[in-house]
C-alpha cells in the first residue's frame, strides 16, 4: 500500500520498549533486543536512546513488537533484519517505517501510535497497567511507577481496616469462582491459629488461557505486593506461589522479583521496619488441571498427589498443613495495590453494580486480533469481538463464544450484546472462569467443540469420585457416537440427564463444571446435534465421519486457493476452470474449507 510517508518529530531521549513475553520471545525478540543496542551504538544514538525489554502488551499475534516513546509509535511483526531500518528511518530521519505499522483490519489503514488503535482504546488497564511498559526484572522500574507504595499505606492501617477497604471495593476472586475477596480474607483473619498461610494460585490450565502467565512475566512485583497486602491483612507470615512448570519465563521472573524484593528488605524479617515478617516460596506444579482446585493444590504443595477433598472444613479454617489458609489467583493479587492506593470507592466506579473492576480476557479462536485484553466488567461481548478483536476474519459470521474454558459454556450469536459480568454469564449458562474467551464462526461444529472440552476434563480428572471418573467417560462416548452419526435422540436425552448427575455428584469444581460446555451447546445448538443424529450430517463440515467434499461451482471463483493448500494433492485445478476433488485422495483435513473465502467447498 503506497501512501505519503508518515513523519515523526525526531528528538533526543527516545525510549524503545521491546516486548519479550513468551510469544514475542519465541519469534526472536531477544535477538532484536540485542541488535538494537548494536545499531544504536553504530549510529551514535546510544547515549540519547534507552532500550528496555518489557512483558506482553496484549496484541500477541502481531509480535515481536517495539513501542517507541514518546508518542507510542507501534511497530509489529518486527524481525532482526528490520532493526537497522527502524533506527535509521525513525530515530535519525523522523520517518516511520510504514510497512511495520499496525494495519487496521477494518479501515485498512496504517496506524502510527498504539494510543489510536481500536484494540487498546476501549480497554481499562488496572491489572495490566504496567505490562508492556516496565522492565519486569528491574525493581527500580516498578518503584518509579509507585510500586510498593500500597503496602506502606497498608502498614499504617489495622488489619481489619485493610480488609474493609477490600470489601468496600467489591473485588471478587478472578480465578473463576467470583467469591468476594474481602469476605474470604475476613474468614481467615478471624480463624485462630499460630501459623497462617497465603497461596497465590498461578496454576492456569484452561486451553487458550495465558492471563496469569502474562502478568507474572510482565509485572511480577505487583503480584508480590498484592500478596504482602493480603498476608498482612489475614496475619499470614508464609506464602506460596504455585505456578505450573510449563511457564518457565514466568517462574524465572518471579524468582528474580523475589530476590530483588528480599535484598531491598521488602520481603523477609520486619519488612519496611515494621513488626511484620513475610516470606514467599515458589512451588512448581506438574501441569495437572485439577490442581487449580484449591484443596488439590494444597495437597500438591504438601508433597502429596493433587486430589481434592470434601469441604468443610474450608481452607480458611483448616488448609495448608492443617493451618488457616487463604488462596487467591494472580489477577486478584495484581488488583490489590491499586485498590489500596486509590481506595475501594475508586474501584467501585469501574464495572457494574455487582461485578466491580475489570476483567482480563484471552481472545483466541476465529478472531482477527487475538491476544490479551482488559475491559471493564459489563462491556458488551460485541464490543470485545468487533472493536477490540477486529471482528471475524475471512468474511465469516460470529457463531458463539466459549468463556470459562472447559468449565464454562458457550454464548450464541443471539446473546452477542450480552454485558460480560458474573451475573449475565451465569444467566445464559456460562461462567466467567479465569478469563478464556474462544471465538467461533460458522465453520466451528458445536458438537466437536463440546467433545474437545469434555475430552480435556475427562483426561484431567483425578479419578477420586465416581461421578466425574465414569460420568465424564460415558458422556464423552455418547458425544463421540453423535459426531459419527451413530447415536439416537434417546442418547441425546440421556446425555443431558447424565450431565446433571455429574454436576450434582462430583466432589470438586472440575467434575461439577465439566458438563457445562455440553449442556450449553445443546441448549443453544440442539439443531446441530439433531442434524448429526437424524440426518447424519455435520452442518459445519467438521466431523469427518459425516462429510464428503465437493466443489460448489455456483460459489467457486476459480481462484485455485483450495488446490494450493491441499496437502495430499486431492484437488486438481487449472486457470479459468473449476476445481475438482478426488475423494479417494481426500483425507478430510478441511484445509480447503478454511482457505476458501467464497464458501465454495461443500
Amino acid at each position: 500500500m503506497q501512501t505519503e510517508a508518515i513523519r515523526i518529530q525526531p528528538g533526543k531521549d527516545r525510549q524503545l520498549l521491546v516486548c519479550r513475553g513468551t510469544g514475542c520471545e519465541s519469534q526472536k525478540a531477544d535477538v532484536i533486543y540485542s541488535a538494537l543496542f548494536d545499531e544504536l551504538k553504530r549510529t551514535g544514538l546510544a547515549d540519547t536512546t534507552e532500550v528496555k525489554f518489557t512483558g506482553c502488551h496484549g496484541l500477541c499475534q502481531m509480535g515481536p513488537t517495539i513501542i517507541i516513546e514518546p508518542g507510542g509509535t507501534f511497530y509489529c511483526n518486527v524481525t532482526p533484519a528490520d532493526v537497522a531500518e527502524i533506527i535509521e528511518s525513525d530515530l535519525v530521519k523522523g520517518i516511520a517505517v510504514e510497512r511495520l505499522l499496525f494495519l487496521d483490519p477494518k479501515g485498512k489503514k496504517r496506524i502510527l501510535s498504539y494510543k489510536d488503535m481500536k484494540f487498546f482504546d476501549p480497554q481499562r488497564r488496572i491489572v495490566l497497567r504496567n505490562c508492556g511498559f516496565i522492565n519486569p526484572e528491574d525493581i527500580d522500574n516498578y518503584l518509579e511507577v509507585g510500586g510498593y507504595g500500597a503496602i506502606r499505606k497498608a502498614f499504617k492501617m489495622s488489619q481489619m481496616d485493610v480488609i474493609n477497604e477490600v470489601k468496600k471495593s467489591g473485588v471478587r476472586g478472578r480465578g473463576g469462582g467470583g467469591f468476594p475477596t474481602g469476605m474470604k480474607w475476613e474468614f481467615c483473619n478471624k480463624s485462630p491459629g499460630d501459623q497462617k498461610y497465603l497461596i497465590c494460585n498461578a496454576d492456569e490450565g484452561d486451553p487458550g488461557a495465558f492471563m496469569d502467565r502474562a502478568v507474572l512475566e510482565g509485572d511480577p512485583h505487583s503480584v508480590l505486593e498484592g500478596m504482602m497486602i493480603a498476608g498482612y491483612a489475614i496475619g499470614a507470615t508464609k506464602a506460596y506461589i504455585y505456578v505450573r512448570a510449563e511457564y518457565p519465563m514466568a517462574y524465572e521472573r518471579v524468582l528474580v522479583a523475589i530476590k530483588q524484593a528480599t535484598e531491598r528488605g521488602y520481603l523477609g524479617k520486619k519488612i519496611f521496619g515494621s513488626d511484620f515478617d513475610f516470606e514467599i516460596t515458589v512451588k512448581l506444579g506438574a501441569g495437572a488441571f485439577v490442581c487449580g482446585e484449591e484443596t488439590a493444590l494444597m495437597a500438591s504443595i504438601e508433597g502429596r498427589r493433587g486430589m481434592p477433598k470434601p469441604r468443610p472444613p474450608f481452607p480458611a479454617i483448616k488448609g495448608l498443613f492443617g493451618k488457616p489458609t487463604n488462596i487467591n489467583n494472580v489477577e486478584t493479587f495484581a488488583n490489590l495495590p491499586v485498590i489500596l492506593d486509590k481506595g475501594g470507592d475508586w474501584f467501585t466506579g469501574v464495572g457494574t453494580e455487582k461485578s466491580k473492576g475489570t476483567k482480563v480476557f484471552c481472545l483466541a479462536g476465529k478472531i482477527t486480533n487475538s491476544g490479551l485484553v482488559e475491559i471493564p466488567m459489563g462491556t458488551p461481548l460485541r464490543q470485545i469481538i468487533d472493536d477490540i478483536g477486529g471482528g471475524i476474519p475471512n468474511k465469516r459470521k460470529f457463531k458463539a463464544a466459549q468463556t470459562g474454558g472447559p468449565s464454562g459454556g458457550c454464548i450464541p450469536a443471539s446473546h452477542f450484546d450480552i454485558p460480560m459480568d458474573y451475573e449475565n454469564l451465569t444467566a445464559v449458562g456460562s461462567i466467567m472462569g479465569s478469563g478464556g474467551l474462544i471465538v467461533t464462526d460458522e465453520s466451528t461444529c458445536m458438537v466437536d467443540m463440546a467433545k474437545f472440552f469434555l475430552g480435556f476434563t475427562q483426561k484431567e480428572s483425578c479419578g477420586k469420585c465416581v461421578p466425574c471418573r465414569l460420568g465424564t467417560k460415558n458422556m464423552l462416548e455418547t458425544l463421540t457416537n453423535i459426531s459419527r452419526g451413530e447415536a439416537t435422540i434417546e442418547d441425546l436425552d440421556q446425555l443431558q440427564d447424565l450431565a446433571q448427575y455429574v454436576k450434582a455428584g462430583s466432589l470438586c469444581g472440575l467434575g461439577q463444571t465439566a458438563p457445562n460446555p455440553v449442556l450449553s451447546s445443546i441448549r443453544y445448538f440442539r439443531d446441530e446435534y439433531e442434524a448429526h443424529i437424524l440426518k447424519h450430517e455435520c452442518p459445519a463440515r467438521v466431523c469427518v465421519d459425516l462429510i464428503r467434499f465437493h466443489v460448489n461451482n455456483e460459489n467457486c471463483t476459480q481462484c485455485g486457493s483450495c488446490a494450493k493448500v491441499c496437502p495430499t494433492e486431492a484437488i486438481t485445478w487449472r486457470k479459468k476452470e473449476f476445481a475438482v476433488i478426488d475423494r479417494n485422495k481426500c483425507v478430510k483435513c478441511r484445509a480447503c474449507i478454511l482457505s476458501c473465502r467464497f464458501h465454495a467447498i461443500d
